[in-house]
This record gives structure tokens, C-alpha cells and sequence, in this order.
């Protein structure tokens, strides 16, 4: 096999930490990425079901008023966003793993170790919401609201410039 390596990572390393969090941003980053066109029928539906009556409907009214690559608003930021959640969520969740476990010791790890794992998990989760929150919100108010520009560059810094902040971190 070409290109084989004998090199292993130290469990617990920086370098184990980035590889899981390389793993999160392929596997969030490309799965939410593909569902765009969907996630934008289903955020219209949500803010204007009398024009968006259902899922098919949708589409066609989508593809009618706006065209075929209308169906692709709001992938950039669906990319970062939930790139950097994936990064999140699974490099974290084994930060959190090990940090835990120092806390509890070795046998207390071992007996609540169910536990140990959901706490790690809903620490991780927090921490990859927190980078996920901007490019969602930047994503919503490119596929749902007339008049804002179009693309992750044009709305993100609108945005900003706009609300500040917590523009990124408050409903619509």
C-alpha cells in the first residue's frame, strides 16, 4: 500500500486532538454541507409557511422565482459553520474525556464512565455551538431574509456592522 505509515499518535497529544477534530470538520463539514438545498426549503417553510406550504412545494417555488442555484444559498457559511462545530464537538469531546477522567481517578472514571462520556459530550456540544451560532445565523439570513446580501462575505459583515456580535448570537 502506497504511502503507509508506521507512525503513530500519542492518545491524549495536541496531534490526537487535531486529528479528531480533522475527523469532525470532514464529517460535519460535508454531510451539512449536502443538505443545504433541503435546510433552505425547511427554514423557509419555518418563516413563511403560507408561500412555502411543504417540502416539494417549496422546491418548485424556489426554483421558479429564483432558479435552479437558488437551492445552494447558504452553503459557505453552512460549510465554515459546521466545519468548525465538527472541530468542536469531536476534539473537544475527547479534551473533555481525559479531563474528566483525571478528575474522577481511574476507577471512578471506569464505574460512571456512561456518565463520563455525556458530560464530555454536552461540554463538547457547548463549546462547538458556541463556533457554530455566527455561521448559522449568518446562513439563516441569507436563505430567509429579502435584502440581505447573498453570500457569506456580503452578510456576515453586515451583520457585524450592524448588531455587533451579538448579532451572531440572537434570534431573528
Amino acid at each position: 500500500m502506497a504511502g503507509k505509515s508506521d507512525e503513530e499518535v500519542e492518545f491524549g497529544s495536541l496531534k490526537y486532538f487535531l486529528l479528531c477534530g480533522v475527523g469532525g470538520v470532514i464529517s460535519c463539514g460535508t454531510t451539512h454541507t449536502s443538505i443545504v438545498p433541503l435546510d433552505l426549503v425547511k427554514c423557509r417553510i419555518q418563516v413563511n409557511p403560507e408561500k412555502y406550504k411543504g417540502i416539494i412545494q417549496g422546491f418548485r417555488t424556489t426554483v421558479r422565482e429564483e432558479g435552479f442555484r437558488a437551492l445552494g444559498k447558504g452553503w459557505a457559511p453552512t460549510l465554515v459553520g459546521y466545519s468548525l462545530q465538527g472541530l468542536g464537538k469531536f476534539g473537544f469531546y475527547e479534551m473533555f474525556k481525559i479531563f474528566y477522567s483525571d478528575v474522577l481517578g481511574e476507577e471512578l472514571s471506569y464505574q460512571w464512565r456512561t456518565s463520563l462520556y455525556l458530560a464530555a459530550s454536552a461540554s463538547a456540544e457547548f463549546f462547538a455551538d458556541i463556533l457554530l451560532a455566527p455561521m448559522e445565523a449568518t446562513k439563516v439570513r441569507v436563505q430567509t431574509s429579502p435584502g440581505a446580501p447573498p453570500t457569506l462575505r456580503g452578510c456576515a459583515p453586515m451583520i457585524y456592522r450592524n448588531e455587533g456580535m451579538t448579532g451572531f448570537y440572537k434570534g431573528k
